[in-house]
């Protein structure tokens, strides 16, 4: 039987001191089907967590390589400092993590993407580091065996088993109706339009008008909206304050579901961009990590996206919110929600001021519930049950 095509690693490590007596939790799966090929959870005397972290790597692509040698690999961890450095956006200051980061760059095979979680969502690989620390194992489990020892000869519990699949999680859900700013000057005309650091118009007249009739769509729920939050651009606020205004719910801001910067790009049409910036343009399309020059790449921004996130689940968990932001930002949550790789980005078209709905709930799930609708009649979300 063939094995995966692609193959989840997800790893962790911790140190009871930093320094201190440190250990790593890696967990190897096949990413079609969830199922867990091998775990490993294992002491490394004493430590700081940045070692621990990158031992969990280093652990977890020697059994990709192993039990995997054929697959993509796609490796997941809370560690920001890690994947940073992988991708090769962060210099990697510390001599510690020097060897250890060529050690794992000659372990990963071509292709590897690094994707940073929230740390709820890293709990199995968590789990293992702690009870290698706390005594209760050693090694690593293949499917439920130890390496090398025969199934009946196993004296180790029964590994994780996958989440289970179907709608809905465990626990109470956070939720976004997430809305997409109406237009501006530069929608109209398909151009560019970045974050913060951009050329960044107003609301036309009916880019105010499209973001009142979504608001107005949204007001049959208006009770049970426990926040308007918004990126801080221009186009955003502006929306979002419309939106406060209809559903009487003060406006925060979250800088982190700010636009993409497209550095030197702003303003520009797309064809404008080929025309004078071809090569880099290529670069772009072709690559996740490449970012125009003063401007952010895919993955940066949804790290920033996913910090944004975690705040938001933190200061309201359980609660429905509103966020009000842009195109890259809201399709970077949907990839996330789904458990999508990120260049499900590339498959997505999103609306001027439309609504898609998003939910986590406490065991990490994510589910969409709605995506890219637009208000065709007033009560349609007098009976939604989220």
């Amino acid at each position: 039987m063939a094995g995966p095509r692609t193959v989840l690693i997800e790893a962790d490590g911790g140190s009871r001191g930093n320094p201190g007596p440190a250990a790593y939790g890696a967990v190897l799966k096949d990413a079609g089907t969830g199922h867990v090929i091998a775990e490993d959870g294992t002491t490394i005397g004493r430590a700081t967590n940045n070692v621990a972290e990158y031992s969990g790597l280093i652990a977890g692509l020697r059994m990709a390589a192993e039990l995997a040698p054929d697959a993509r690999v796609e490796v997941r961890m809370d560690s920001k400092l890690v994947v940073e450095q992988m991708s090769g956006r962060w210099k990697i200051k510390h001599p510690d993590m020097v060897p250890l980061a060529a050690e794992a760059r000659g372990l990963a095979p071509a292709g590897t993407t690094y994707t940073w979680i929230p740390r709820e969502r890293n709990g199995h690989a968590d789990r293992l580091a702690n009870e290698a620390l706390d005594g209760l194992r050693s090694g690593v489990t293949v499917a439920g065996t130890p390496l090398d020892q025969p199934a009946a000869d196993s004296a180790v519990e029964e590994a994780e088993k996958p989440p289970a699949r179907g709608w809905g999680g465990v626990g109470s859900a956070t939720t976004l109706v997430v809305v997409r700013h109406g237009v501006t000057v530069h929608t109209s005309a398909k151009r560019f339009s970045g974050g913060l650091g951009g050329d960044n118009p107003p609301l036309s007249d009916e880019g105010r008008d499209q973001v009142r009739a979504a608001a107005e769509w949204l007001s049959p729920m208006a009770e049970r909206i426990d926040a308007v939050i918004a990126s801080p651009v221009r186009r955003t606020r502006e929306s979002a304050d419309i939106i406060g205004e209809v559903l009487d719910v003060a406006v925060t801001e979250e800088p982190g579901f700010a636009e993409m910067e497209f550095g030197h790009w702003d303003g520009l049409t797309f064809t404008e961009v080929g025309e004078q910036h071809g090569d880099e343009l290529s670069a772009w399309l072709g690559s996740l990590d490449s970012a125009p020059r003063g401007g952010e790449s895919f993955r940066t921004v949804q790290t920033r996206v996913l910090a944004g996130l975690e705040r938001l689940m933190k200061s309201h968990g359980g609660k429905t919110v509103v966020v009000v932001s842009h195109v890259t930002p809201i399709k970077t949550l949907v990839a996330h929600a789904l458990d999508a790789p990120l260049e499900a980005v590339f498959k997505m078209e999103l609306s001027p001021a439309s609504v898609t709905v998003l939910s986590w709930f406490e065991d990490g799930r994510g589910s969409m519930r709605l995506y890219n609708a637009l208000p065709p009649a007033r009560d349609a979300f007098a009976s939604a049950t989220w």
